[in-house]
């Protein structure tokens, strides 16, 4: 997400958690501006791929990242998905960001081989 609000770093946060950027916390872009930081991304990549859990969402709720709904378990970070505005990740975006957070040598992320919840 984009915070109108702040300048620098603190102008991208995590859709999920709410951090900022960091060099520490690389992130993934999906559309509209969307952003999942590397460390919930970890959490979706565990919960859904690893562990085969997750959300089943609602028709009417979308993924954050790609905006169309997937009949497939979703991450949500605290359980917000049912909240207004509240982030879901559905699989396919977790595996697509996974994927290209890992491709990036400057990035310094994995993705999770053990299930770690």
């Amino acid at each position: 997400m984009h915070d109108q609000s702040a300048q620098g770093n603190d102008f991208f946060k995590c859709d999920f958690c709410l951090a900022s950027w960091a060099d520490d916390r690389p992130m993934v872009e999906g559309h509209r501006g969307s952003l999942i930081c590397a460390h919930c991304l970890t959490a979706a990549y565990s919960l859904v791929v690893l562990h085969k859990k997750g959300l089943l969402v609602a028709p009417h709720i979308t993924c954050t990242l790609c905006l169309t709904h997937h009949d497939t378990p979703h991450y949500a970070h605290a359980g917000t998905a049912d909240a207004p505005g509240g982030a879901v990740a559905c699989e396919r975006c977790i595996k697509q960001s996974a994927a290209i957070l890992a491709k990036d040598p400057e990035s310094g992320w994995s993705k999770p081989v053990t299930p770690a919840l």
